[in-house]
């Protein structure tokens, strides 16, 4: 019997659906973005499913253990659950090609840019990644968007720094919040990628 492929809403965690605080794997620092839950409501409603996809090189660097990123996802679903929202999964990336624990320093498909830990839930939970979303507040998460297939969404909200600029890397839609996400997802707007090309090259001239 065919199974039948649903769309998600693939989501960056630091600085996209959390509060971005460096390494943080605290539950009590957790903070969801203003604007999170109704979102992520608003998107679940219509159909997609929620999948958050993180690099979370902190393990590889020794920073902490990959138990510590399991309490941060608990935690993020309390919070989640509290605004009546169900994740339908949480993938992270542990690797770092030069991080100081030699099981996790290595070269991986999973490290956003690639595109694995998309590609490994779209396998998992029966995805339709042609008509999915990934919502990302760098172009690191939108390249690895684009190479699996997705349309891409960025969420400028100052985050991205180094504006490394490619054909790979140019999203689809760019919004200021989550809340302009969710609208631009369901097709009520957004800002053409061309619009917000342009934006930045008067910002960089």
């Amino acid at each position: 019997m065919a199974v039948t492929r649903r769309p998600a809403v693939f989501l960056d965690k630091d600085g996209t659906l959390v509060e971005d605080i460096p390494y943080n794997v605290d539950p009590t620092r957790i903070r969801l973005m203003p604007d999170a839950g109704s979102a992520l409501r608003s998107v679940a409603g219509n159909g997609y499913r929620l999948v958050v996809v993180s690099n979370q090189s902190g393990v590889a660097r020794g920073l902490f253990s990959e138990p510590a990123v399991r309490g941060v996802e608990r935690r993020l679903r309390e919070l989640l659950e509290a605004e009546g929202v169900e994740l339908d999964g949480f993938l992270y990336c542990p690797h770092l090609a030069d991080g100081s624990v030699p099981s996790y320093a290595r070269e991986c498909q999973c490290r956003k840019p690639k595109p694995g830990l998309l590609m490994r839930a779209a396998e998992e939970l029966s995805l339709d990644v042609e008509e999915s979303w990934m919502v990302g507040d760098i172009l690191d998460d939108v390249e690895a968007g684009r190479a699996a297939g997705c349309r891409t969404l960025l969420v400028e909200v100052g985050n991205e720094t180094e504006w490394v600029r490619s054909e790979a890397r140019e999203p689809d839609v760019v919004v200021p919040s989550l809340a302009a996400a969710a609208i631009a997802i369901r097709g009520a707007g957004g800002v053409p990628a061309s619009m917000w090309a342009a934006c930045v090259a008067r910002r960089s001239a």
